[in-house]
């Protein structure tokens, strides 16, 4: 499954893994939307760690979600982003729509280590 959801304290979390492209983006959003419509969360947070590759689709992932959320005057996160997806998200204008952040080094690190 390319995302597992996670709703606590108020917080609906969608964990994104994989690909996201024209092709995977139209199930993340469904997913995704099916939960929001359901919860109503005042946070959606969409956590990029495990994503392997993302073109312009991803972008309007979260332009979408922002608008959904809008609509009920909810707030999007969008964290652990690479440093390239994170400059994408930057160039797209979307920090003007969530709070973005990039994943620690720390991070990076410990996955790399679990890889070996």
């Amino acid at each position: 499954m390319p995302v597992r959801l996670h709703y606590e304290k108020c917080r609906l979390t969608a964990h994104l893994s994989g690909e996201i492209d024209h092709h995977s983006a139209a199930a993340l959003r469904s997913q995704i939307d099916q939960s929001l419509v359901r919860l109503r969360p005042p946070t959606l947070t969409l956590d990029f760690l495990e994503v392997t590759f993302m073109d312009s689709s991803a972008v309007g992932l979260v332009m979408g979600r922002y608008k959904s959320l809008s609509a009920f005057g909810g707030e999007l996160e969008v964290v652990n982003l690479s440093p390239v997806a994170y400059r994408m998200m930057q160039l797209s204008g979307l920090q003007a729509l969530a709070k973005l952040s990039q994943k620690s080094l720390a991070l990076e690190k410990e996955k790399e280590t679990t890889r070996v």
